[in-house]
């Protein structure tokens, strides 16, 4: 299966990808996500791409209340 559906969300400062993938093994372990291999330090926000709707809809829903 690939990764056909995507989530871009604010997030700002260094370290996008690290911050992101710390906060999906604690708050979203159930989304299989593909991050990109790097993202500018510039860059104010991040795509994520997932595999069905249904992930796309929980990992907004979490993205809403989280904090980065």
């Amino acid at each position: 299966m690939t990764y056909k559906y995507s989530c871009t969300f604010p997030i700002t400062g260094g370290n996008k990808l690290s911050r992101f993938q710390s906060w999906a093994a604690e708050h979203a372990p159930d989304i299989s996500v593909n991050l990109p291999p790097q993202v500018p330090i510039k860059t104010e926000a991040l795509t994520v791409r997932v595999k069905s709707v249904e992930d796309r809809r929980k990992l907004i829903e979490r993205l809403a209340v989280a904090q980065f």
